[in-house]
C-alpha cells in the first residue's frame, strides 16, 4: 500500500467513524462514477478494497447528514458569510466535523433533522448567502461532497476538526426550510 493511499484510507475510517458513509471518486476527480450511491458504506473493512488507489466521496443521504460548502474563491468568503450570519441573527456555528478544501474553503458536516427533507443546492440559491453550498440527503440519492483524503490538483481534503457531528443547528434548518417552501411548485 502507498503512503498515499494509507493516507485515504486513515481519513475514510475517521469519516465512517463518524457516521458518514464513504464511496469512491477517481483518483485526483470529484465526479464519481454512475452508480455511487449504491457503493457508500460505513463498514470499515470494506475501505481498503473499494479505495484503493481513488478519492473518497462522501454520500450524504446514506450518512444522514447536511453538510455546508463554504467555498473560499474570488470574491466568494463561505466561512466569512456564515459567521457573519450566525452573528447577526444572534447565533453560534457550533463545532462540527470539519474538513479543509483545496481552495481554502471548509465542509462543516451536520446530523439531518429527523422527518425533514433537505436537499443540495450550490451556486449562491441558499438562502444562507453567497459561498455557501449545500449537500444535503434530498428525495432520492442526495448529495455528495469529496470527502477527506482526497486529493485534487495536488492539494488534499484534510480532516481539520475530528468532532463528533453535531446536530443541524434549528435556525440553519429554518433558513434551508424557507428556501425550499419558497421553490415548492415552480416548475
Amino acid at each position: 500500500m502507498s503512503d498515499r493511499d494509507a493516507q485515504v484510507l486513515t481519513a475514510a475510517r475517521a469519516a465512517v467513524a463518524r457516521g458518514l458513509a464513504v464511496f469512491p471518486l477517481p483518483a485526483g476527480g470529484r465526479i464519481p462514477e454512475r452508480g455511487w450511491q449504491h457503493q457508500a458504506t460505513l463498514l470499515p473493512e470494506r475501505l481498503p478494497e473499494l479505495l484503493a488507489g481513488r478519492g473518497v466521496g462522501i454520500g450524504c443521504r446514506a450518512s444522514h447528514a447536511v453538510a455546508l460548502d463554504l467555498d473560499v474563491h474570488g470574491d466568494e468568503d463561505g466561512p466569512g458569510v456564515l459567521e457573519a450570519l450566525a452573528a447577526r441573527l444572534g447565533k453560534v456555528v457550533p463545532e462540527t466535523f470539519t474538513v479543509s478544501t483545496p481552495s481554502g474553503g471548509q465542509h462543516l458536516y451536520f446530523r439531518a433533522p429527523e422527518g425533514r427533507t433537505i436537499g443540495s443546492s450550490s451556486g449562491g440559491r441558499t438562502r444562507l448567502g453567497p459561498g455557501i453550498d449545500v449537500r444535503g440527503p434530498g428525495h432520492r440519492s442526495g448529495g455528495y461532497l469529496v470527502g477527506p483524503g482526497s486529493v485534487i490538483g495536488g492539494r488534499p481534503y484534510v480532516i481539520t476538526r475530528d468532532v463528533p457531528l453535531a446536530p443541524l443547528p434549528s435556525w440553519i434548518d429554518d433558513l434551508l426550510s424557507r428556501r425550499q417552501h419558497a421553490t415548492k411548485g415552480r416548475p
